[in-house]
């Protein structure tokens, strides 16, 4: 048995099946961990839905920042935008049902009988891993449930961006889910910096969630979102996933077992 953990998807279903042919994947014997962002801006977004769900237990899939706008844009939240690809999702007749699963999965999961988490951005360095799966795990419990709408309207917004700030109970479910959904950066206490998308290189007034993280002395972290590190993270207990497929770069796979990581060139830009 396998363990294969894949970068962002975001509807490029094609470099998705091209890179379980290429590592032999075989659902009854190895697992396929997904770093959320399945959908989204790419040409596939329903096709892999579908895909990734009919995988079953095969599959293990945390929420990215796309997918929890689709659940709001389905739920009639927000309105899609046109770079957003996902008007055959919306109109399939498996939708309710799609979007159900969907909201059934977890922000952060651990891989069996290691130190080891993933989650789509990562984690804050103002949290405790402890705490950070307490908060996530409430977070679940909200989407996931017959208030999900209610939620979901709640999530937008960057405040508070201070864990130490938060004090009701919504301010800890938007904090979380910016936390592990949308992060890239933090100010030097630590707070979440939401505007840079670039490479460190080139935003040096500002500090990767991964660098002086105390989580990542003892813990490693797998994470996607961020396609501007082209899959290089210095510190050796974050692995980069998100090589930027979606934007005409590559599709990556890591090998938990060896670390031995497999690509794919974009098939389309």
């Amino acid at each position: 048995m396998a363990t294969y953990l894949i970068g962002d998807i975001q509807g490029c279903y094609s470099e998705l099946r091209l890179l379980m042919d290429k590592v032999n994947f075989t659902p009854s014997q190895d697992q396929l961990w997904f770093t959320g962002d399945l959908v989204a801006r790419g040409p596939d977004s329903l096709k892999t839905l579908r895909l990734v769900k009919q995988l079953g237990e095969s599959a293990k899939v945390v929420l990215g920042n796309h997918d929890l706008h689709l659940l709001a844009v389905y739920a009639g939240i927000k309105a899609a935008k046109k770079n957003d690809r996902i008007d055959d999702i919306l109109a399939a007749d498996d939708a309710a049902e799609l979007m159900d699963w969907l909201a059934s999965m977890p922000l952060v999961i651990q891989l069996p009988n290691t130190n080891a988490f993933m989650s789509h951005a990562g984690i804050s360095p103002q949290w405790h891993v402890n705490e950070a799966l307490q908060q996530a795990a409430l977070v679940q419990q909200k989407i996931s449930s017959s208030a999900r709408n209610k939620w979901l309207k709640l999530m937008y917004g960057n405040e508070p961006n201070n864990w130490h700030d938060c004090k009701t109970e919504l301010d800890k479910f938007r904090f979380t889910i910016n936390s592990f959904t949308r992060m890239r950066f933090c100010f030097n206490d630590g707070s979440l910096e939401f505007n840079q998308k670039d490479a460190p290189q080139n935003t040096p007034h500002f500090t990767p969630w991964y660098v002086n993280n105390p989580n990542l002395i003892e813990h490693q972290w797998v994470f996607g979102h961020w396609a501007s590190l082209l899959g290089q993270c210095p510190n050796p207990n974050a692995h980069a996933l998100d090589t930027g497929c979606v934007w005409g770069g590559e599709m990556t796979m890591l090998r938990w077992e060896d670390k031995q990581r497999f690509t794919v060139k974009a098939q389309q830009p």
